[in-house]
């Protein structure tokens, strides 16, 4: 088998990546207070500056006060940043400036389970900065139905899938600067044309179809109508685009990182 192929094999998974979780969640509960109010605090800025102050203008969208329109564009869009951040910078200090991974390495755990336990750890943590925006938005009176428990597993499955993505920029990135490139070119375009702001049908029929291959388009299709207590349309279809973009980025990723570590 060639280096090529031998790095791009599918992944080798085991439950040892729990104790990797373990260890980032132990590292990160010293730091939990900050931590959750960094992450609340950019998405409510957010929330609160455009929801009332563009609210002013626009009382409408879609029926619905502008504000509580907004509010689940914001809780994708936190889970987003979140699994993101976590996933380029920290994921990227552990591996290339800290060498924790080669360190755990040395323990009877592989790669594939180090760069799964990111990923998990991650997603978690874009669930617990969604959920924490989501019942704000809920103590705010922006969200008023029971569906929108059905957020929180979307949440968990939108973390999956922006961490995944995270980890391949990771394992291509050369210092801490490349990232800028990843959120310039990609995710601040992307928050712009899926929706979390403005509905998608007001862009141009070129820019609305090239929005629905962008899974963040897809998460807001579906956290926005349980938000708003009405059932999503097209269930399916979206879960399976976010489960897709994750499972491929998430086999990028583990053929990446093999490639840089295990050369």
């Amino acid at each position: 088998m060639s280096a090529t192929a031998h790095h791009f094999r599918l992944p080798c998974l085991s439950r040892r990546f729990a104790s990797v979780w373990s260890r980032n969640y132990r590292v990160w509960r010293k730091l939990a207070a900050p931590s959750l109010l960094g992450n609340l605090a950019d998405p409510m800025i957010y929330l609160l500056g455009l929801g009332y102050g563009l609210g002013a203008l626009i009382e409408t969208v879609d029926g619905v006060p502008y504000v509580h329109f907004l509010a689940a564009g914001m809780v994708c869009f936190s889970s987003m940043n979140t699994a993101s951040f976590e996933t380029l910078y920290s994921a990227f200090s552990r591996m290339q400036v800290q060498r924790t991974w080669e360190g755990i390495m040395n323990a009877p755990l592989a790669l594939d389970d180090i760069v799964l336990a990111e990923m998990m750890w991650a997603a978690s943590k874009a669930t617990l900065s969604g959920c924490a925006i989501l019942l704000v938005v809920a103590l705010f009176g922006f969200t008023h139905s029971a569906l929108a428990v059905g957020v929180v597993p979307l949440i968990f499955l939108i973390g999956l899938c922006f961490s995944a993505m995270g980890l391949v920029v990771t394992a291509l990135a050369p210092n801490y600067d490349f990232f800028m490139y990843y959120f310039t070119l990609f995710i601040t375009p992307m928050a712009l044309l899926s929706g979390v702001f403005f509905p998608l049908d007001q862009l141009p029929a070129a820019l609305q179809t090239a929005a629905q291959l962008l899974p963040l388009s897809h998460a807001v299709a579906l956290a926005r109508p349980l938000m708003l207590g009405h059932t999503p349309s097209d269930i399916a279809l979206h879960v399976a685009v976010l489960a897709i973009y994750a499972a491929i980025a998430f086999w990028l990723a583990v053929s990446l990182t093999r490639r840089r570590l295990l050369k």
